[in-house]
């Protein structure tokens, strides 16, 4: 009899040890918190209304018996009495994780988000600011939006650490239960959109570097990158990234600084004027947008954290470090080598030497990391409209949708795809603060939709568009005739800003309201 996934891991249900009760922090009930249960079987098979474990889904509208206890991989994963925890977690479900899958630290949860930031996508992200911006306009921009983008990312991993559930289950207590499927909708679509483009990079990459038919390496990165999903987070970091990945990709990164400044003119490139055709601000949502990619994603890996204040710190500063670094090393190798345009960033690098060619060996192969992030991502997204699918499966899904989209998009659009997705997710992730902050924190009982709360997402949505309109042809021409004060101020920190005040605000207008409403007590 299976173990339903929605409620929790992929496991065939058997007896269960002695003391396995698990404890869950930020205020959420786990559906599989029960008493102790030595040698007693996990299923009840009493009527419901006898059974005080009997729960009724609000997502299925079905009423079914309950688990008394954990599935037998959590036993595995962490045994009861003593014992070490093995290097996979289960495939956990949408519910609350449990106190004793909650493993990574600090630390982990640092070279999760350093691994995930050493892209070479990044790299290709900074040269996007230069000619246009002077280098220490560019420069000023990088730490600017790498400040504001990376401390949204750690509220964003705070958050999800202290609630144990995934990042699109959280917008149930803003938004409402269905009011989160739109953003899971646009989540899944940016997930595969960024799959889709980190593929293209690594393949990009190998090619100019072995050569031979790019839909080979095409094929081999999205098969890499699936493998990976389907270890899991926790397996990713302590398989993958804290034994192998971070440190030769490290090492790789700085040889690749000093390849791109020994030889360049650094007075030269401070003093040369910028050419135009971006304002600072620009520049500056151009940064945030990188680690702001990643705020519906966050909660899906610090769900498995031992603290928030672990998850904020490892998350913000582990991704602001690489974050700045590359984005400023694209600028920089894009001026002193004289390159056209920002994608032939890895091309010069390919032809830069036999030193230059195996750290891009060693990038690319990193580069695994982002679309295993974004298909992992993807699948437990859609677990928050389909609870039932199983997660693996909806991992190969994902995987072979992207890999289709590799052969039909490429990077000309790659400017204009951060951009939009700026616009969507930093005022959500005002919204989702606020709420937080207003003490709106179960999703399991939220309401259908929560209307004012949509709506002060999507005002924050057409701020970031007015000031920033990116998208379709046919949109930029409509909002061109509200006159947009394109560039001014850029659209990230006052979209965000609109969103939180007006969340907040309505939360407490209603609270008021309804405090004057209620009858007094004579």
């Amino acid at each position: 009899m299976p173990f339903d996934e929605a409620r929790g891991s992929e496991a065939e249900t058997q007896t269960v040890a002695h003391g396995a009760t698990p404890v869950v922090k930020g205020g959420l009930k786990p559906l599989g918190n029960e008493p102790e249960t030595a040698g007693k079987p996990i299923l009840s098979r009493t009527r419901p209304e006898d059974n005080p474990r009997f729960v009724h889904s609000q997502d299925r509208g079905a009423a079914q018996t309950r688990l008394r206890s954990h599935p037998s991989n959590l036993i595995r994963v962490i045994p009861a009495k003593g014992g070490t925890i093995p290097e996979r977690a289960p495939a956990w479900g949408i519910t609350p994780v449990p106190e004793r899958l909650r493993t990574l630290g600090g630390l982990e949860n640092g070279m999760l988000w350093s691994s995930l930031g050493l892209s070479l996508l990044v790299l290709v992200a900074g040269a996007f600011l230069v000619p246009a911006l002077s280098l220490p306009e560019a420069l000023l921009a990088i730490l600017v939006g790498g400040i504001f983008g990376n401390a949204l990312l750690g509220g964003a991993a705070a958050i999800g650490a202290e609630a144990g559930v995934p990042a699109m289950v959280l917008l149930r207590a803003p938004l409402g239960r269905a009011g989160s499927y739109l953003p899971t909708g646009l989540n899944v679509l940016q997930n595969l959109g960024w799959t889709i483009f980190e593929v293209l990079v690594i393949a990009t990459a190998a090619q100019a570097l072995v050569h031979g038919p790019l839909w080979v390496w095409k094929l081999a990165a999205a098969a890499a990158a699936t493998i990976l999903a389907l270890l899991g987070p926790i397996g990713f970091v302590r398989v993958w990234v804290k034994r192998v990945a971070l440190w030769v990709v490290l090492g790789s990164l700085v040889y690749l600084t000093w390849w791109t400044l020994h030889d360049a003119d650094l007075g030269a490139l401070w003093s040369q004027p910028g050419t135009g055709g971006l304002s600072f601000w620009q520049g500056v949502d151009l940064m945030v947008a990188m680690p702001v990619s990643w705020l519906p994603l966050a909660a899906d890996y610090t769900r498995f954290s031992r603290s928030g204040r672990g998850a904020f710190w490892g998350s913000a500063v582990g991704y602001f470090i690489p974050n700045v670094w590359l984005y400023a090393l694209g600028a920089i190798l894009l001026l002193s080598r004289g390159l056209a345009d920002a994608p032939s960033v890895i091309t010069a690098l390919a032809a830069g030497g036999a030193g230059a060619a195996v750290a891009l060996v060693a990038l690319g192969v990193d580069e695994t990391n982002e679309p295993f992030a974004n298909i992992y991502s993807a699948a437990v997204s859609v677990q928050n409209v389909l609870p039932r699918v199983p997660q693996r499966l909806l991992i190969l899904a994902v995987a072979a949708v992207a890999t289709a989209g590799t052969f039909v998009i490429d990077l000309v659009n790659y400017q204009s795809f951060l951009y939009l997705l700026g616009s969507f997710f930093v005022p959500l992730f005002g919204v989702l603060l606020a709420q937080w902050i207003a003490g709106e924190r179960d999703p399991f009982a939220a309401p259908r939709f929560r209307p004012g709360q949509i709506a002060a997402w999507l005002a924050g949505f057409c701020l970031y568009q007015w000031l920033a309109p990116v998208g379709p042809s046919s949109w930029i021409h409509l909002v061109d005739h509200t006159h947009p004060g394109q560039g001014a101020i850029g659209g990230s920190l006052p979209s965000f800003a609109l969103s939180f005040v007006l969340s907040l605000g309505l939360t407490l207008a209603s609270r008021a309201s309804a405090r004057r409403d209620r009858p007094s007590v004579a």
